[in-house]
């Protein structure tokens, strides 16, 4: 083989991979970037600056002065010990039927990682529902736990709100959202999450999408706020084409608030004072890493925002299901349930599938310590 045929072979193989990647993310999966009167409606938004959406405070997600950055962090987590970023055992779950729960009862259910299905004040909510075995473009890259998806889309009831906080693949699974698709009488998330569902042939009329700060009245007795978090968005390369979000669900009698994902900021007293307290806060508790603190609460800082919110109860969320970190799997409910102690608040620690109810605030156990 001479110089100019091994050339051109190279270049042409370089050509049939970057047409092969370039087909892999026009999948649907990927969704798509906001456009007309949407990316005008975000043009519009104060949050959006320089072409992308911004934090009420700038941050970094990656903070290199932690001795990592993204190559460094990416090496570690592909290649370094992931013994205990694990369970060794298939996880615990207690599934209760969602069909059958009494909807006059307020309660919440956690169906692993960020999911959680929601009755308050008779409305059945889901909030960022993934029940696919992984949660990125391809199967083998961020596999959920053996047993912790013990829910599928068959197993839910009709969905008076689907709430989605954000477009990455964790909390927004396709497959997931287009087998509820039938289910679901109205989506709310933040601006320019709506693009994904537009792409993916959902009638738009069902569709609220808001900027921060912004009620939702669905009902006269119930409402959604769509609430800032400290966090970023993107499906692929674009960085922050959509906002972000936490949610308070409101009705007379009680209030829940999700903070999303995000790192630990002053929104969450200006959440609290607003509000006036919550009957129950899910809050982010995971994935955590100093390397990307500013996004990412530590079980400390969850704790200290469940305070400053002036939550009644504490449900940990974003942990159990995936690994995206390198704490070990249980160090997150380990660590805020030492700094859960002597606080205002009752920390809920379900199993995957267990009632909650907000005005019973049962003992649960720490199920994280039975299992390797």
């Amino acid at each position: 083989m001479n110089r100019r045929t091994f050339i051109m072979g190279g270049i042409g193989v370089v050509g049939m991979m970057s047409v092969s990647g370039w087909l892999f993310t026009q999948r649907p999966e990927f969704g798509r970037l906001p456009q007309g009167e949407r990316l005008a409606r975000i043009q519009a938004s104060p949050h959006y600056k320089n072409g992308q959406f911004q934090n009420l405070v700038p941050v970094q997600v990656m903070n290199e002065d932690s001795g990592e950055n993204l190559f460094v962090a990416t090496a570690k987590f592909l290649f370094g010990d992931k013994s205990e970023l694990s369970p060794k055992e298939t996880m615990l779950s207690q599934k209760t039927d969602l069909k059958a729960l009494d909807k006059d009862k307020d309660a919440v259910v956690w169906l692993g990682y960020s999911s959680f299905f929601l009755q308050l004040g008779g409305r059945r909510i889901l909030i960022d529902p993934v029940f696919s075995d992984y949660a990125s473009p391809v199967f083998f890259i961020n596999k959920s736990f053996p047993g912790s998806n013990v829910y599928t889309a068959d197993d839910m009831p009709e969905i008076d709100v689907l709430a989605i906080s954000h477009d990455h693949w964790d909390h927004l699974d396709y497959p997931t959202v287009m087998a509820l698709k039938p289910k679901v009488k109205h989506i709310v998330c933040p601006l320019g999450v709506g693009e994904h569902f537009e792409a993916w042939g959902f009638d738009m009329s069902i569709m609220r999408e808001e900027d921060w700060d912004t009620e939702i009245r669905l009902a006269e007795d119930f409402s959604v706020h769509i609430l800032p978090s400290q966090h970023f968005s993107g499906r692929f390369l674009d960085r922050n084409p959509t906002l972000w979000c936490g949610f308070a669900f409101v009705t007379p009698k009680g209030k829940v608030y999700y903070t999303g994902d995000g790192g630990y900021g002053e929104h969450f007293k200006a959440i609290g004072e607003k509000f006036g307290g919550f009957d129950l806060m899910l809050g982010e508790n995971g994935q955590y890493n100093m390397a990307w603190h500013a996004i990412h609460m530590l079980p400390e800082e969850t704790a200290q925002a469940a305070s400053d919110v002036g939550a009644k109860m504490l449900l940990p969320a974003h942990g159990g299901k995936f690994t995206l970190s390198r704490h070990p799997w249980q160090e997150p409910y380990r660590e805020l349930s030492r700094f859960s102690q002597g606080r205002g608040y009752k920390l809920l620690t379900p199993e995957i599938g267990e009632a909650a109810y907000l005005d019973n605030a049962q003992n649960f156990g720490f199920w994280w310590e039975d299992m390797k």
